[in-house]
């Protein structure tokens, strides 16, 4: 088998994607986000994947998760960090405090829990070690207008990721982040429609398939772990972001 994995946001988009090309792949999965028949149906269809009902912002039940996981297989080998939100949409002035602190929250907290636990487990296990991913995002660059919550949520994400790789190496625990523009999804479907530009204008934007962030995930996830790849960018080829737009 490939190993064990957890893949937080796994009901829908990005993380359905990515749960299903591990488990195609042979691994273990458990699939963790908030609404479990959108969980059984990204796992439709697989023998024995794990579903856990999950929000990655509570302390308690990012622990449960993982304590099911050990019961189950008794290790973990990959964490898939991909449960997020944009949060509110709107200029620094405009954005209520607790919609920050809920984008704060879901996608920064979210992902040191999961990594947090993630670790503890890699340390304690034998053979020891494992590889976390963290979804970061083009905003983890550049911001688009009116996404501060979001875009501050993911350079953070960069932090914790070279904190994780600093922190992990002395126990065989490599960390990388993949940084995703304009992936086809339920999340980013009004972008292919018009998104704002830093000029004011609203321009549709060109988006690529899914399943090719699965495929650069399970690439990732497949490197033994003397090797890591510390940052991978991937985005439709006419995405306005290299340059001026």
């Amino acid at each position: 088998m490939a190993g064990v994995a957890v893949v937080t946001g796994a009901g829908s988009g990005l993380g359905r994607q990515i749960s299903r090309a591990l488990l195609d792949a042979g691994y273990r999965v458990a699939l963790a986000g908030r609404r479990e028949d959108a969980l059984r149906e990204s796992a439709q269809g697989y023998p024995d994947p794990l579903v856990v009902p999950t929000d990655v912002a509570d302390a308690i039940q990012v622990e449960a998760l993982f304590d099911a996981v050990r019961a189950k297989w008794g290790r973990l080998d990959l964490l898939v960090n991909n449960a997020g939100m944009f949060g509110p949409a709107g200029d620094v002035g405009e954005i209520p405090v607790d919609e920050w602190r809920r984008t704060v929250d879901t996608n920064l907290t979210g992902s040191f829990l999961c990594a947090q636990q993630a670790v503890r487990m890699m340390k304690e296990q034998r053979p020891r070690g494992g590889r976390i991913i963290n979804n970061g995002s083009i905003s983890a660059h550049s911001p688009r207008p009116g996404g501060a919550a979001y875009t501050a949520t993911k350079h953070a994400i960069t932090g914790l990721t070279k904190s994780i790789s600093l922190d992990g190496r002395p126990y065989d625990i490599a960390c990388g982040q993949i940084d995703i523009g304009n992936a086809a999804t339920e999340m980013t479907a009004g972008i292919s429609r018009g998104a704002r530009q830093a000029d004011g204008r609203e321009v549709p934007e060109p988006t690529f398939d899914a399943a090719h962030v699965a495929s650069a995930v399970l690439y990732m996830a497949g490197l033994p772990l003397e090797a890591n790849v510390q940052f991978i960018t991937i985005t439709a080829t006419k995405m306005p972001f290299i340059g001026r737009g």
